[in-house]
């Protein structure tokens, strides 16, 4: 049977499928993920959303709703510990409702009182690999967040976390093929060196290309620079064409 919270959690999953497809890099995704969170959980307070990222024991806040969510996520780096950080950990989801009551950090949460904030929500987000990931949300009243209110984080992070990965994959992807495209552009001014070379002084490829890496070595200039210098001044224009068509 539908519940009341399932059109609202196929809603948020349709979003980040667009934020996915619309934003330029992982950055921009996850920036507009931290505001889209801040806002579609705030539903009786205001709320503060940070995405912080763990990797080789470091943590790095990678997005924000405000600037006010970093100087916090902050604070409890250079502790060392608090509620992102162990949410992330232990992969499990840390509830502080009233922060003047909490124990189990007690610098970080009289720090986190100082700046105004009453009651802290942090949401692990699974990640592949060894990076690992959390949504932090804030807010400046007690008990702000309610039963339904977390479960509803928990969901949201859920979903948040595939688009998450799949924006990292999509990522990976455009680095594999603008790499593989840079090396077949040089591959081919390479070759067309190469080939000038062997017609004007009637040598095989093999010394031609001998002839390049010597010029490139003594000048210290990379070989596909040096390659275009040969095809530049061979053709007499500058714009000569020496790029790969994909």
């Amino acid at each position: 049977m539908m519940t009341t919270e399932e059109p609202r959690i196929d809603t948020v999953a349709e979003h980040l499928q667009d934020l996915v497809l619309g934003c330029a890099d992982v950055e921009d995704l996850l920036t507009e993920l931290a505001v889209f969170s801040a806002m579609s959980l705030s539903v009786q307070h205001r709320l503060l959303a940070s995405v912080t990222l763990l990797r080789h024991k470091k943590a790095t806040t990678v997005a924000c709703s405000d600037s006010k969510a970093v100087a916090l996520d902050e604070i409890q780096y250079g502790f060392g510990d608090g509620p992102c950080l162990t949410a992330i950990r232990d992969m499990d989801i840390v509830h502080i409702p009233d922060l003047s009551h909490e124990t189990r950090w007690p610098e970080y949460s009289a720090a986190a009182r100082d700046q105004g904030i009453g009651s802290i929500l942090s949401v692990p987000m699974p990640l592949e690999g060894e990076a690992k990931a959390g949504l932090n949300l804030y807010s400046t009243d007690p008990h702000a967040f309610r039963g339904e209110d977390i479960e509803e984080a928990e969901a949201y992070s859920g979903q948040a976390s595939k688009a998450l990965r799949l924006a990292v994959r999509i990522a990976q992807l455009i680095d594999t093929r603008n790499n593989m495209t840079a090396a077949m552009q040089s591959r081919t001014t390479i070759d067309l060196a190469a080939g000038a070379i062997m017609a004007q002084n009637h040598c095989t490829q093999e010394a031609a290309m001998k002839i390049l890496k010597i010029a490139s070595s003594s000048r210290n200039v990379k070989l596909r620079d040096v390659a275009a210098s040969v095809v530049a001044s061979i053709s007499q224009d500058p714009a000569v064409l020496t790029h790969f068509d994909e």
